[in-house]
């Protein structure tokens, strides 16, 4: 008889979250997991990002309070208290999972595991963080020390993915690091140059300028966030040029060098140009953790990119075994894993459960936010769809001028004769949290009409939703009609 029903590999946003609803179903589960329980993102991502940059935003606010009557003496920042101030909670939310997990009777195995079979593994201690000392260890290499073996009827393979490298001379130089050696600087750079301008590089570039260093940007595409809306990658160029960000965009990193003066960053391009930096931050994207899995073992297939192919149900080509996450390669967002995990539980322990990959929200912390759901203006129109493109600016809200944070704006794609909502772009103050009612008015199949006939709180942020759609609709109530020809 098997040890478990269900063994989870991965303890990250969606292994945990599949090893609890597996548990509440009535399975036996086992989970096994290198470090703390949470993945990359409670450890080294989401969590920790987002904790940085609020002492980042509270810095920029406090250095802006005159604009609000507020007059604070003397500003400086701590950069070791922030870096404290950001353990203190990933350990509260760590410790949180690791709770609910034994609450749930989840049973967790720390270690290594690699498949001796398609529904066996054997668990052996990881190693050290091959980064820095104390730092991410979900990459960690096995080493030859047994903890145990363990089988189960059905398995989940929740690994996540680890930082992709750049196959430029010089990228492996002191200096040369990723999103994860990022954690492992105790002093803010004075000169950055960070190689990727979608969300994980905007973010710490973000970070970084607003507390002190002198940031370059260099991005292959012609806009940030080039997966976004192109209005808005190209808004977020504006205003990180306005705010002192060096943005090159359609450009390439050719080279890095090390001199006496640090670090030199040859880009290519349309002007070619050298950028002396003391820290280079590649976020260029990330690619599958397998390594030393065993997958072929279990006959586990991968597709060119080393992601594991998946059915609707997170079925892989062997039976009884499922994979969740990025390591799938579907959409490498948390909350993303955390749904397919649902899913995957779901399905072993019997009960219907879907994923909708084409209403997936996504959000990128810089100032200002972004976030995105459903298609883009450019994406509508090769699709076939006769479009409106209906935008309103956080300008024109009252709750926006209040708050004194009325950068950017929000944009709604939509269906010319019936007005179906087929996607929401926002970037500007707390995106993140308006681009739900988008989220939800594309899987209600709502319509302009729809969203400008709901009744939005005042002042509000949140009425930029209703304004956009009356935008739409030919109907604009707080912006001037367009000019006739």
């Amino acid at each position: 008889m098997p040890e478990f029903d269900l063994l989870v590999i991965g303890g990250g946003p969606g292994g945990y979250v599949a090893a609890i609803r597996a548990a509440q179903r009535g399975l036996t589960v086992g989970l096994v997991e290198k470090e703390r329980p949470g993945g990359v993102c409670l450890n080294w991502g989401c969590i920790p990002t987002k904790a940085m940059l609020r002492s980042a935003e509270v810095f920029h606010t406090i250095a802006h309070a005159a604009e609000f009557g507020i007059y604070a003496d003397n500003l400086r920042f701590d950069y070791a208290a922030v870096r404290q101030r950001k353990d203190g909670i990933v350990k509260e939310l760590t410790d949180g999972v690791a709770g609910l997990l034994k609450a749930n009777g989840v049973t967790v195995i720390e270690g290594h595991a690699r498949f001796t079979g398609p529904t066996t593994v054997e668990v052996v201690e990881a190693g050290p963080s091959p980064i820095f000392e104390g730092g991410p260890r979900y990459a960690a290499a096995p080493t030859a020390n047994a903890v145990r073996t363990v089988s189960a009827k059905d398995v989940i393979v929740a690994t996540g993915s680890v930082p992709a490298v750049l196959p430029i001379p010089g990228a492996d130089l002191p200096g040369v690091i990723t999103s994860d050696g990022a954690f492992g600087l105790t002093e803010v750079p004075k000169r950055l140059v960070v190689i990727g301008g979608s969300a994980v590089g905007a973010e710490w570039a973000n970070l970084f300028h607003e507390f002190g260093a002198d940031v370059t940007v260099v991005e292959m595409q012609d806009r940030l966030v080039p997966l976004e809306d192109k209005e808005i990658g190209a808004a977020l160029v504006r205003s990180f040029t306005k705010r002192g960000i060096t943005v090159l965009t359609g450009a390439t990193v050719t080279a890095i060098a090390e001199g006496d003066a640090g670090l030199t960053v040859t880009v290519g391009g349309d002007k070619p140009q050298e950028l002396p930096a003391d820290v280079v931050l590649v976020g260029v994207g990330r690619r599958p953790n397998t390594a030393g899995l065993g997958l072929e073992v279990a006959g586990i297939a991968t597709d060119a990119r080393g992601f594991i192919p998946v059915d609707e149900h997170l079925r892989t080509g062997v039976e009884h075994v499922y994979a969740i996450g990025d390591v799938t390669g579907k959409a490498l967002l948390a909350h993303v894993a955390s749904h397919q995990g649902l899913v995957a539980a779901d399905t072993i322990a019997g009960h219907a459960a879907h994923i909708d990959y084409n209403v997936i929200p996504a959000a990128t912390f810089t100032h200002p936010e972004i976030a995105s759901v459903g298609l883009t203006e450019d994406a509508a129109k090769a699709a076939g769809h006769d479009i409106v493109a209906a935008k309103f600016p956080f300008a024109a809200l009252g709750r926006a001028k209040s708050f004194g944070d009325q950068e950017g704006f929000l944009k709604i794609v939509a269906g010319k004769k019936h007005g179906e909502v087929l996607g929401v772009h926002i970037i500007g103050p707390s995106a993140s949290d308006l681009i739900i009612e988008g989220a939800l008015a594309i899987s209600l199949e709502a319509t302009l009409d729809e969203l400008a006939e709901t009744i939005h709180a005042h002042p509000t942020l949140g009425e930029i939703g209703m304004e956009a759609a009356l935008v739409g609709l030919g109907l604009p109530i707080h912006v001037a009609p367009p000019r006739k020809r």
